[in-house]
């Protein structure tokens, strides 16, 4: 197959297929999110949801020297945070040991921004990560959860300035991908195990050399 350069990217040589393929999208779009987020060295960064992109975010926010929790439901993606680095692990409902400074939302469900809100500093800003929620987004005390100059960010899409200064930064770094491998027929029990939470990191569909 033959692309132009202008619609291709370097992938750096440390890194196998399998590895690259979530770094193009769920590494890509989370390094926009953290750029837009804000976040600084020392500063502690939330992530709601602990999935494809939220596993490399990690990754990221450790390099650059920040404090990380995570709120999420499963007990396989609360250990998966702890050996990437979180210092804290907890539902989307419990309270941290410190308020967060920003704050990503990587969930389908509207439930999470009022949680968010309410554990994020004054000033602090709620980046949402996700194309759309499932369900609509409960309203919202203002006193309460806006106030203190809080804001809330939707993320809608990468540049390639983006995805090329994050390749660069995944190889520094370097990023470890968390991958479960799946030949192409199993793409619906894939999907499945997606819907179920059961897909650790991010799932990779492999077509084999026949069907390429």
């Amino acid at each position: 197959m033959a692309v132009s350069e202008n619609y291709a990217y370097l992938i750096p040589e440390r890194f196998s297929d399998g590895q690259a393929t979530p770094l193009l999208c769920a590494g890509a779009i989370g390094y926009r999110d953290l750029m837009l987020s804000g976040i600084k060295k020392d500063q502690v960064l939330g992530l709601f949801g602990f999935g494809a992109s939220a596993h490399i975010v990690i990754q990221i926010a450790k390099y650059w020297g920040c404090n990380i929790f995570v709120f999420t439901r499963g007990n396989e993606h609360r250990k998966l945070a702890k050996k990437l680095g979180a210092s804290w692990v907890g539902g989307a409902e419990d309270e941290p040991p410190e308020k967060l400074h920003c704050a990503i939302d990587f969930t389908p469900v509207g439930e999470t921004v009022p949680q968010a809100l309410k554990v994020l500093e004054k000033g602090g800003r709620l980046i949402l990560a996700v194309i759309r929620k499932r369900n609509p987004i409960p309203p919202l005390d203002y006193a309460q959860l806006l106030w203190d100059e809080k804001e809330i960010k939707s993320v809608a899409n990468i540049t390639r300035k983006d995805a090329q200064e994050f390749l660069s930064l995944a190889a520094e770094i370097p990023i470890i991908p968390e991958v479960q491998e799946f030949k192409l027929e199993e793409a619906n029990r894939a999907l499945i195990l997606l819907k179920q939470g059961k897909i650790q990191g991010a799932g990779v569909l492999r077509m084999s050399e026949k069907e390429g």
